[in-house]
């Protein structure tokens, strides 16, 4: 829980108080519940999360949502606005590791473990990959969570959502459509998200040892591997 310094702190059992400095448009209230916007409770964050955890926050503020399943058309935040929240608190806990994430948060990640697995692959020194991946320009068009378009690798993470008998239907057809047009597709799941991606990092590392390369868009990139 969180005050304004010229409050007194709160002393109850279960309860952690401290106090904060807030501007104005860093607090909204909901039901007439005063609570801290989404970017300011991200930099709050900051000074307990892991960085790898900050970057997965901070992923899903900035992400462009699907209005069809969400109900809205803008992400949460931008980059810019997470970067200037972090100027201006300057001294604020915490704020070294805000910097830190800010520099390898992507937009395009539609879940926790997507930016995990990117992580991981960054961490392994693999070139970093482009998100949201479509197979054509097009709004139907098959898209890949992350992949490498040169190498024609198409990466994607299934989570527990995919069980369902009409997802896992159509997941068949995506990953059928990449595969025709001569895509490797790596497809991960949650035994992955458990093993912190070692598994997938090496299938990866192998896709792009032995993937085709196109000269075309490929330049520079074989170097980068």
């Amino acid at each position: 829980m969180s005050k304004p310094r010229k409050l007194p702190g709160t002393r109850r059992r279960g309860i952690v108080g401290h106090t904060v400095v807030a501007l104005s448009d860093e607090v909204e209230y909901i039901d007439e519940l005063r609570i801290s916007t989404r970017p300011r409770t991200w930099l709050d964050l900051a000074r307990t999360l892991r960085l790898d955890e900050l970057v997965c926050m901070g992923d899903q503020l900035i992400r462009i949502p699907r209005p069809e399943f969400e109900g809205r058309s803008n992400p949460f935040a931008t980059l810019e606005q997470l970067r200037a929240m972090v100027d201006r608190h300057k001294n604020l806990q915490g704020i070294v590791r805000a910097r830190e994430a800010l520099e390898i948060m992507r937009v395009g990640a539609d879940s926790g473990p997507e930016t995990l697995m990117r992580l991981a692959m960054l961490n392994a020194g693999l070139p970093e990959p482009e998100l949201q991946l479509k197979l054509w320009d097009g709004p139907n068009a098959p898209s890949a969570d992350a992949g490498y378009r040169a190498r024609r690798i198409a990466l994607q993470y299934d989570g527990a959502h995919h069980l369902d008998a009409a997802q896992r239907h159509s997941d068949k057809r995506r990953d059928k459509a990449f595969r025709a047009a001569r895509w490797t597709v790596l497809v991960f799941t949650d035994k992955d998200l458990a093993n912190e991606f070692q598994d997938a990092v090496l299938l990866i590392k192998k896709a792009l040892r032995t993937s085709w390369v196109d000269p075309a868009i490929a330049s520079g990139f074989a170097s980068s591997c």
